[in-house]
Formats: C-alpha cells, sequence, structure tokens
C-alpha cells in the first residue's frame, strides 16, 4: 500500500511521516498548528517516535485489524507482559529496561531518520492522484541515500530505495547492482548524509512550486500571496 501511495497527495499517511501542505496547515488551530510543529520536531520524531512506533503503537489493535488480528496482537501483548515481568523478577527492572529500552530507541531513531530523509528532501515527487505516477513516484519521490560502505551494509543497502519502491521484489543484495547496470536509476535525487540531515528541516509542502519548505519559508510564501 506504501509503494502505491508514496507521493500521492491524495492517498498520503500509508507508512510515511505526516505531512501537511502550506494551504492545509494554514487552516488549521493554534493548538492544531502547536501539534504538528512538535511531531514534526527532530527531537521530539527521533527521540519520542522510536518509543511510539517501535514500542507503544504495535501494542494496540487498530480498528481495521481488530476482526482478523485482534486476538494475535492481544495474545502477543499477554505474552511479551509474561516475558519481560519474568525477566524483571529474575534480573530486575532496571537492567532489562538498560539493555531493552536504549537499544530499541536508538534503533528505532536511525530507522525513522533513515525512513524520512528516503521520502523528504529537496525536488521530492507529489503530485495529486490524477497526474501520480507510479515509476515517477519511485525514481524522483524516492532517494538515493549514498551512506558510508559500512553503514550502507549494516542497513541492508536501503539507501537505494528508489530501486525497491520500483521493484520491491529486487532482493536487498541485489539493489545495488540492480542500480550500477540501469541507467534510469541514475536519474535519483542523491543525498549524502550532510543534505540528508539538513532535510529534517523540510517541514510543509508548497503545491504551487512543487517543493518541501521549512516553516519559515512557508511563512514568506504566505506573504507573497497575500501581495
Amino acid at each position: 500500500m506504501h509503494h502505491a501511495t508514496a507521493g500521492d497527495l491524495d492517498r498520503r499517511g500509508v507508512g510515511d511521516v505526516d505531512t501537511l501542505t502550506v494551504a492545509e496547515y494554514d487552516v488549521l488551530s493554534r493548538g492544531q498548528r502547536l501539534g504538528y510543529r512538535l511531531m514534526r520536531n527532530p527531537l521530539v520524531l527521533l527521540g519520542f517516535g522510536p518509543l511510539w512506533a517501535l514500542i507503544i503503537e504495535p501494542r494496540l489493535v487498530p480498528r481495521w485489524a481488530r476482526e482478523r488480528y485482534g486476538r494475535m496482537i492481544v495474545g502477543t501483548d499477554l505474552a511479551l507482559a509474561v516475558v519481560l515481568g519474568g525477566l524483571c523478577a529474575v534480573l530486575g527492572w532496571r537492567a532489562v529496561l538498560l539493555v531493552q529500552i536504549v537499544p530499541a530507541l536508538l534503533a528505532g531513531a536511525v530507522g525513522i531518520w533513515l525512513f524520512y530523509v528516503q521520502h523528504e528532501f529537496e525536488g521530492v515527487y507529489w503530485e495529486r492522484k490524477e497526474h501520480w505516477s507510479y515509476a515517477e513516484s519511485a525514481l524522483q519521490g524516492s532517494s538515493h541515500l549514498r551512506l558510508p560502505r559500512v553503514l550502507q551494509w549494516f542497513t541492508g543497502n536501503i539507501g537505494l530505495h528508489h530501486v525497491h519502491h520500483l521493484n520491491a521484489r529486487i532482493p536487498n543484495y541485489n539493489l545495488q547492482r540492480a542500480h550500477d547496470e540501469n541507467a534510469i536509476f541514475h536519474e535519483a535525487r542523491e543525498l549524502g548524509m550532510c543534505q540528508a540531515v539538513l532535510a529534517l528541516r523540510l517541514k510543509l509542502y508548497h503545491e504551487p512550486s512543487g517543493r518541501l519548505v521549512t516553516f519559515a519559508q512557508a511563512r514568506r510564501c504566505a506573504v507573497t500571496a497575500t501581495l
């Protein structure tokens, strides 16, 4: 579903970081704007985000999953409670939290950052449904993140996200080869580590210009539109 909707402004929200357009943000209440700003703040996104995405949210039963997966999720929750409760009784809760939480939060922060920069960067492809293209979304809406060799290996070549989005059946160990042997993949937006970190500044999508902008740029766009 994520691959079938990535870059589609009319079908956002499946497997991506919530992103509003400038026009959508402008009509929010003060409280809603504050909530959005907090959610997009790197400290919250990479700090609280892993806690929610890896530990809390998977333990909840969403409405769409109640009938088919509800019992499985609740069963898993109970099993985890028994296992973690037993570990806490034997080893102490401090030791269990230290071993479980710290690696989970670190891995989660890295994972959220990787996923963020794969779909939120300068020049990213986003279109309304009637003009949306699967191929263009894969090649222009997914970045080619150039990581150091060691990090590329540890992350399973996930930086070659444009190749994966065009054809998810290519195994991770063949992503680099597919990129190297097919010129079409060379058109994808390439990001270095510095560019990937700076991409965290981008907060809203400005439809008239077709680009992601910072909050400050969004204010300038609003002032220009009123002149």
